[in-house]
């Protein structure tokens, strides 16, 4: 199989020469793609989740050696959710060579986060099956960079920390409020509040609403801890 300038380009982003280009092929082939002739890539998503897992996780191990258990699960599950994952594809370009059906790409399908996070998780499981784990960890480990040794700001759930500092001055639970709505109806913005009994109030705006008040929390807690600095 040869391939396509724009997948050629891709490699280049990606870092890896495929010695079986079919693999690439399907692994940028989303379910609306598929057909009889055409594998979509769902198995090798479910494959690249565990090769990612387990790349990560002899990372994490290694980058602290002295770190339990219950330090380590935020820090992982940080580094390979899904959010991760888009962002690692997006800084490649991925959603550009994307193979989506005509409804899927018409919704915005090359921007959506859970169809970018896929198609990495799948990216990782082809590079594994086309060559061997050492040089599927070998990408992982310079695509995510410096997440792995900044991963610690990043596992912090910052809603939950931010109600802990509210019950710990024996204040009423944060309360969230959306604020806005607005872009197309397949990619929303939300635009989220947060109040505390005292006054403080913070927003930020995100894809969604869960992540619009994990913002919003986070951007209070700074507020309130630079105040305590």
């Amino acid at each position: 199989m040869k391939l396509s300038a724009d997948l050629k380009a891709f490699e280049k982003r990606l870092g890896h020469s495929f010695e079986r280009p079919d693999l690439l092929v399907r692994a940028l082939t989303h379910p609306s793609m598929s057909s009889p002739t055409r594998e979509d890539n769902q198995r090798l998503e479910f494959l690249g989740d565990r090769v990612l897992g387990l790349v990560m996780s002899e990372a994490l191990l290694k980058a602290d050696r002295s770190a339990a258990e219950g330090l380590l699960a935020p820090r992982f599950n940080a580094l390979v959710r899904k959010e991760t994952c888009a962002e690692v594809a997006r800084e490649i370009g991925l959603g550009d060579v994307l193979k989506l059906g005509r409804s899927e790409m018409m919704s915005g399908g090359r921007r959506k986060q859970a169809l970018l996070g896929d198609a990495m998780e799948a990216i990782i499981a082809a590079v594994y099956r086309d060559s061997d784990f050492e040089t599927a960890r070998a990408l992982v480990l310079r695509l995510w960079g410096k997440r792995v040794s900044t991963v610690e700001a990043d596992a912090r759930d910052a809603k939950t920390a931010l109600q802990e500092w509210a019950q710990a001055r024996k204040q009423q639970p944060p309360k969230y409020e959306e604020i806005a709505r607005d872009g197309p109806p397949h990619q929303p913005m939300f635009t989220m509040s947060v109040t505390l009994e005292s006054g403080e109030r913070a927003q930020a705006r995100a894809g969604s609403k869960r992540q619009a008040e994990q913002s919003a929390a986070k951007s209070l807690l700074d507020a309130l801890e630079g105040k305590s600095a």
